[in-house]
């Protein structure tokens, strides 16, 4: 028994001797590229770290991981991008369609109760016309010659008004013709330059410290054309001769040379994972007189798990609906407009997580109400009106055949403009008068919808 005993100490002795090994679970073994941004306008993943398992690059809840089909997923609980801006119509004139996405970032499913889904599209219209082609009217008489002397071009033009263009359009071909005219008139020819010809070879081959350095000389000539003598042209004006300093010339060149690697940084991160850094000189030697840079990295990396999760923040989640609208401990009901009451919804912050924020502000929030809700019981009759038409909704389906877009008008109570933020709460007994179909629902299609 008591070597039994002994053998066990002596084994759980090696084990503290080893290094520790963290073992988490439900993480994975399968590595994916870890990156330290998650672009939640674009959904894409930026500053690659390395590759980790999944659940230790999701150690931190702002980073990204990028999956096997190579799409770029965000670290955090499942939530809607903002819309994306609206796209160009579908068509260049006249009605068509535009549309907009919304992307689901994040791990999970996002909520989506208004049923709004990814793909909004509505109708558009940049332009109520469509161009239509004019007609070419007669050639106008020719201009004189573009020139006094010697050979030159006349033109003549025409109107695009034969008939005019509609709504941006234009008419084929040119609206100016061109031929050659001359005047019979010789022109005096001025003189030159030629180009510069080609730098003569320096005087010397190198710079001396402290004398000038050694020059070149270029040439050109006056012969680009040559002036005429009949009539007279103009000679060329300035110099037949260039010279320039042989500032290019330098001293031998040394390469540089690397530099032992400085000592690794910390950890870039206190949760989650990252990169520590090491960074060399290139001064050993260091380079000189155009000498070549050191080849290679400057700064080397490599991944440190801190094994630690980073604090998760909590988001509110949508509001609830409004609750009863009750008088506390009022022993009366209240009816319609004659007593106020209260009334309140609540919010869910949810995914506040390893330390990380609350939620700012209040998850229950409460105003002022008349309830206004007729039952068998108490009953609350209220006349009623027909509202104006409400805005054309969106094209459903999205995308593909049969999409329309429609608008309604309701029937809705008439209620007195309450005072001091009170709101109405519940269904009062009312009703419209008579208004055919046709004149309380609208639709029409959507044209030009892409197909799916």
């Amino acid at each position: 028994m008591v070597n039994i005993m002994l053998l066990v100490f002596g084994i759980q002795y090696i084990l503290l001797l080893l290094p520790q090994v963290t073992v988490s679970f439900g993480l994975g073994s399968q590595l994916v590229p870890c990156y330290s941004k998650f672009d939640m306008n674009t959904g894409t993943c930026n500053e690659l770290i390395g590759n980790v398992t999944q659940g230790h690059c999701c150690f931190n809840s702002n980073y990204g991981f990028r999956k096997e089909s190579g799409k770029c997923m965000s670290c955090r609980q499942a939530s809607w991008s903002a819309w994306s801006s609206w796209g160009p119509c579908s068509v260049s004139c006249l009605k068509g369609v535009k549309q907009r996405r919304r992307r689901c970032d994040g791990i999970g499913e996002c909520r989506d109760p208004e049923k709004l889904g990814i793909l909004q599209t509505t109708i558009c219209e940049d332009i109520d016309c469509c161009p239509e082609q004019g007609g070419w009217g007669e050639w106008g008489p020719w201009k004189p010659c573009s020139v006094s002397c010697a050979d030159g071009v006349s033109s003549r033009e025409r109107l695009c008004a034969n008939p005019p263009p509609k709504c941006g359009g234009g008419c084929d071909g040119p609206g100016q013709d061109l031929k050659p005219c001359s005047t019979g008139d010789i022109c005096p020819t001025h003189g030159s330059w030629s180009e510069w010809g080609p730098w003569n070879p320096c005087s010397g081959t190198c710079k001396k410290e402290g004398d000038n350095p050694p020059s070149q000389e270029r040439r050109r000539t006056c012969t680009n054309p040559a002036p005429s003598s009949e009539p007279a042209g103009r000679s060329c004006q300035g110099v037949d001769t260039d010279t320039q300093p042989c500032d290019f010339l330098r001293m031998c060149p040394i390469d540089g040379g690397w530099g032992a690697w400085g000592p690794l940084s910390e950890c870039s991160v206190t949760c989650g994972v990252g990169q520590r850094f090491a960074e060399r000189n290139c001064n050993n030697p260091a380079l000189k007189y155009g000498g070549k840079f050191c080849v290679g990295d400057s700064r080397t990396s490599e991944i440190c798990n801190t094994q630690t999760h980073c604090p998760v923040d909590g988001e509110w989640q949508e509001w609830e609906q409004w609750g009863t609208c009750t008088k506390g401990t009022y022993p009366r009901p209240i009816s319609c407009t004659k007593k106020t009451g209260k009334q309140s919804r609540e919010r869910s912050c949810l995914f506040k997580d390893f330390d990380g924020h609350s939620c700012a502000g209040s998850p229950v929030e409460h105003r002022l109400c008349y309830d206004i809700s007729s039952t068998s019981e108490r009953r609350c009759e209220k006349p009623a009106r027909w509202n104006e038409w409400t805005e054309w909704s969106f094209c459903h389906p999205p995308c593909g055949p049969g999409s329309k877009q429609k608008r309604e008008r309701l029937c809705v109570p008439d209620l007195p403009e309450s005072e001091n933020n009170i709101y109405y709460s519940g269904k009062p007994r009312f009703r419209c008068p008579g208004l055919s179909a046709e004149n309380r629902t609208q639709s029409e299609d959507c044209p030009n919808v892409p197909a799916c």
